[in-house]
């Protein structure tokens, strides 16, 4: 039974450490865009999704080793959001780093 205490153990750290990844990838993300790109998208404000995020990332570091708690769950889909939905609008607003050819992006 020990073994399996410890096995699960292992599984909630790297949980919790792939939680905090994903949270300070989308918030850094959010702090690179400009102020006038969110609107521009059609997006919360930089400062409203910079808040989230932020508050995100203290949740997450304050509920570590516990990623299945109601409060790791809100921040895993606030980024998920930020992250499938903001950024890839963000990017076609901005001029998403792709360069196109005469035929179209390459």
């Amino acid at each position: 039974m020990d073994a399996f205490f410890k096995v699960q153990g292992g599984i909630a750290l790297i949980l919790s450490i792939g939680v905090i990844a994903v949270v300070l990838v989308a918030f850094l993300d959010s702090l690179r865009h400009r102020v006038d790109a969110f609107p521009a998208a059609g997006k919360l404000t930089k400062p409203i999704w910079c808040g989230i995020l932020g508050v995100g990332v203290l949740l997450s570091l304050l509920t570590f080793g516990n990623p299945l708690n109601i409060f790791t769950l809100l921040v895993v889909v606030a980024s998920a959001v930020y992250l499938a939905d903001v950024r890839p609008a963000l990017q076609r607003v901005v001029g998403g780093g792709r360069s196109n050819g005469p035929y179209g992006p390459w």
